[in-house]
């Protein structure tokens, strides 16, 4: 009668290997479908954003003058220390069309409300400078604009003027005073 040896017990029987190795073949083949699939679906999110971008860009400015809505000048305390700076600043709305005139009427005094708030954070000190003037017609402008606004869509710049509903194109000032 033949012993068996240790070695003989611990060896894994042919059948068992095979199904290891189909396994572990079926593992990488599903990890490499699941890595190609996730890449082909970026690469087409992103051609998709390029094209929407180049939609926005397309859009055409509305035809015809813009049309000018001033607002009365306001008087703001700056956020300089001591509080004693104050800025007299004069603002024109730019619309794009007299259609929207009355649009951008209806939420004048929130509009107004927002600019006051935001010169209000200001320090002289911003507001002489040119960059400081910018960014705040910057500002001024987006404030004006979130009334009007469609809902932003998440990676997509955002389209000037008819391109997403916003009538307000621009903001100029018309007398800028810092004492």
């Amino acid at each position: 009668m033949a012993t068996k040896s240790p070695e003989a017990e611990v060896a894994v029987p042919p059948k068992s290997k095979k199904m290891l190795v189909i396994v572990a073949v079926l593992l990488v083949l599903g990890v490499a479908l699941a890595g190609g699939w996730l890449y082909l679906s970026k690469q087409q999110a992103a051609a998709l954003d390029e094209d929407e971008e180049e939609e926005v860009s397309a859009v055409a400015e509305p035809s015809g003058p813009p049309t000018y809505l001033p607002l009365d000048n306001m008087v703001v305390n700056l956020a300089d220390p001591g509080g004693e700076r104050v800025a007299q600043i004069g603002i024109t709305l730019e619309i794009s069309s007299a259609l929207e005139l009355e649009k951008v009427k209806a939420y004048l005094p929130t509009i107004r409300s927002d600019v006051l708030l935001l010169v209000s954070q200001r320090t002289a000190d911003e507001l002489l400078s040119r960059e400081g003037k910018e960014k705040l017609a910057e500002d001024v402008q987006a404030a004006a604009s979130r009334h009007f606004k469609t809902p932003a869509v998440k990676g997509k710049k955002n389209a000037k003027d008819a391109g997403n509903g916003n009538p307000v194109r621009g903001v100029l000032f018309s007398s800028f005073i810092v004492q």
